[in-house]
């Protein structure tokens, strides 16, 4: 099974755009957005670092979580 990501935009619980031409049928989808109301747990966030930190050698976990969670918020903290 493929995938393929198509911008849309729900307004209120309703779909407002799509990008492009869905397919006939059902649809099983995965809602990904942004949102400043919560925030990822620091615990949680090293946690994934160091469980993929064996990928590249010599990594810094501390480092890496600082930055991965920089990216993340996209400056909605400030």
């Amino acid at each position: 099974m493929g995938h393929r990501i198509v911008d849309a935009i729900i307004e209120d619980g309703q779909l407002k755009y799509v990008g492009e031409k869905l397919p006939a049928g059902r649809l099983e989808v995965h809602l990904i957005y942004d949102t400043t109301r919560e925030r990822i747990a620091k615990r949680k966030v090293k946690e994934i670092v160091k469980r993929t930190a064996g990928i590249y050698r010599g990594i810094d976990a501390a480092a890496e979580t600082r930055k991965l969670r920089r990216s993340w918020e996209r400056g909605v903290w400030r």
